[in-house]
């Protein structure tokens, strides 16, 4: 009896069901007849109210046809609008190529388009852009363009929403478990750039032979490793970078060649970034995103958005880069920051993080610092960017007390004049000698740190691919005991004929209160992204400062990395170095294997397509 009314009570419920739909679209259809009968009754000649007739056009909602990239991560960009601007999954977009830098790097993959991109995730006010095709990586700050097919669909469609009359659809609060329970077993496929990886890993061995007096040799077993994975896992957790070290020693003395300084420059980091989420982090060695000037630790951050301008975070480390200012692999600094930013880069933005933390040497306290860095720019007519530390450096044994002070600034004014010429002024302080490595000066690694005092200098491209550059300034440092005059030129010219080879050659002479020398330099390079990569480098270099001497080598560095097929890799470099106190060769072979499942993900998607 139960069943028998449960089943009464089901088919008068689907009964009423359907009137219900029935009377609504009858009510709807006779609507639609009526407003079409006054409306012809409207167009008719003398037809419809007194009075003049007032037209009503229609108008389309504005199209959007530019996005700024806000944070590139490998393969993908997140841009500053989403769903609300148009946007949907599969709308295509490009980056054009300014029509003043015909003739530089940004070389086209068609005419006047710099990369394609397609939008593979979108939220309402932001979305993921996967690269297609490029021929140089996408920058923060980059402006991305709609085609004129897609600008031309936004415009149609938006037209049509506004005028087309639709039929009444009809839905009910509850649907039918067995259509939800189909519609939730249709399998969705996975964001494009979900579990993207790319990369390669390899074993190195080296072979360092000292001359002279200093005769020895050494060999070295190492690893290399280099990745971009997007997503692992279906998480907002993507690693990104490159990473070089030793696994095994052999009658190695305490020397260190200039190859060996430039693999300790890479860079590797674990990053979380959730469009969704107010937090993010990081964890490797890498540079703290709001505070560069802190250079390159190795260690972690965290950082929560407390508002849409504002960010607050903590951050530890060590500072292991030979590059940086602050060098020391003894070093750890630990601290705590807070960064206010607004405004667009298609107008006026501007950044401004201040923080606080301490410095240990070994476990010991060294000193605790006050840090700040600012920067304000308007498109890319202008940027204004500074950084200070202050800081009280613990005092030696039976010296008195130090107090805080000025430790490092940076003040750097930039002007973009035409898109040709770009102006720089300068002014850079140190109390301490910087701790940097010295056998890097002759590299262009160091150059922000050699002069001290006010510098000026331009930037000028030049027809046909030349671009020329230089610097001039004088030492103004309290501690001087005469002023003396900086100086650094230097010229190159890329994409050489049908060699597709960029040279670069500069010169640059030096004199401070913490460091003076010279160094002469010219580079030959080639790169063809992961298939082939040339570099050679060769000049000469002096440098003396309190801490150490050079009394003027010679130096030379070549390196050729090529693709073996489609699986594998091969990579050697040979430095040599003459004439100073340190008089070697070293060679270097690394022999790997490459990965990349983007390949396979787009022959199933093509297999996919009818």
């Amino acid at each position: 009896m139960v069943l028998f009314q449960k089943k009464a009570s089901t088919k008068a419920e689907k009964s009423m069901r359907l009137l219900i739909s029935f009377m609504l679209v009858a009510a709807a259809t006779v609507g639609n007849a009526a407003q079409q009968a006054l409306a012809d009754k409207s167009s008719a000649p003398g037809g419809g109210t007194d009075g003049p007739e007032v037209a009503v056009p229609s108008q389309a909602a504005p199209v959007r046809a530019e996005f700024h990239v806000k944070y590139v991560n490998g393969n993908n960009v997140y841009i500053d609008a989403g769903r609300d601007a148009g946007l949907e999954e599969g709308t295509k977009m490009v980056l054009k190529q300014a029509p003043a830098n015909s003739e530089n790097n940004d070389a086209p993959v068609q005419p006047g388009i710099v990369a394609k991109l397609t939008v593979v995730s979108i939220a309402s006010m932001s979305a993921v852009c996967q690269v297609d095709e490029t021929t140089r990586d996408l920058a923060v700050g980059d402006v991305l363009s709609l085609p004129q097919n897609e600008v031309e669909q936004m415009v149609a469609k938006n037209t049509m929403s506004n005028t087309r009359r639709y039929p009444m659809v009809v839905s009910f609060s509850e649907g039918d478990p067995l259509d939800e329970e189909v519609r939730d077993a249709i399998p969705h496929p996975t964001l494009p750039e979900v579990n993207q990886a790319r990369g390669r890993v390899g074993f190195d061995l080296s072979l360092l032979q000292g001359l002279g007096a200093n005769s020895f040799r050494s060999t070295v077993y190492g690893i290399v490793a280099r990745a971009d994975v997007t997503r692992i896992g279906g998480t907002y957790w993507s690693l990104n970078g490159y990473w070089r070290g030793r696994i095994q020693t052999n009658s190695a003395p305490a020397q260190s060649s200039i190859q060996d300084l430039i693999n300790r420059t890479y860079q590797m980091s674990l990053n979380y970034v959730n469009p969704q989420s107010h937090w993010t982090a990081g964890i490797g060695r890498l540079y703290l995103p709001w505070a560069s000037s802190l250079e390159v630790i190795d260690g972690g951050y965290i950082a929560r958005s407390m508002s849409t301008t504002s960010i607050l975070g903590a951050f530890m480390g060590s500072t292991p880069d030979p590059t940086a200012w602050n060098y020391n692999p003894n070093r750890k600094l630990s601290g705590g920051f807070m960064n206010f930013h607004g405004g667009s880069f298609e107008r006026f933005h501007y950044s401004s993080t201040e923080g606080a933390g301490v410095q240990l040497l070994g476990w010991a306290v060294d000193r605790p610092f006050l840090f700040s860095e600012n920067d304000l720019s308007y498109k890319h007519v202008f940027s204004l960017y500074h950084s200070m530390q202050i800081d009280r450096p613990t005092a030696n044994p039976d010296s008195p007390a130090l107090n805080f002070g000025v430790g490092q600034s940076l003040l750097s004014l930039r002007v973009q004049a035409n898109p040709r010429i770009e102006f720089e002024l300068q002014d850079t302080y140190f109390r301490d000698v910087p701790t940097y490595d010295a056998a890097l000066v002759g590299t262009g690694l160091l150059d922000r740190y050699l002069f001290q005092g006010v510098s000026g200098g331009s930037r000028i491209q030049l027809p046909h691919r030349i671009t020329g550059y230089f610097s001039l300034g004088q030492s103004s440092a309290s501690t001087d005991k005469k002023n003396s005059w900086n100086t650094m030129y230097g010229a190159s010219m890329s994409r050489i004929w049908k060699t597709e080879l960029t040279v670069d050659a500069r010169y640059s002479k030096f004199d401070s209160s913490f460091a003076s020398g010279t160094y002469r330099t010219v580079t030959v390079s080639r790169d063809m992204g992961d298939r082939f990569r040339l570099s050679l480098q060769a000049g000469k270099q002096s440098f003396t400062s309190s801490v150490s001497k050079n009394t003027g080598d010679y130096f030379g560095n070549f390196l050729v990395e090529t693709n073996l097929g489609s699986r594998y890799f091969l990579e050697s470099s040979y430095t040599t170095q003459r004439g100073g106190l340190d008089e070697y060769n070293q060679f270097t072979t690394t022999f790997g294997i490459r990965f990349d499942n983007r390949s396979r993900e787009r022959m199933a998607s093509h297999a996919q397509q009818p």
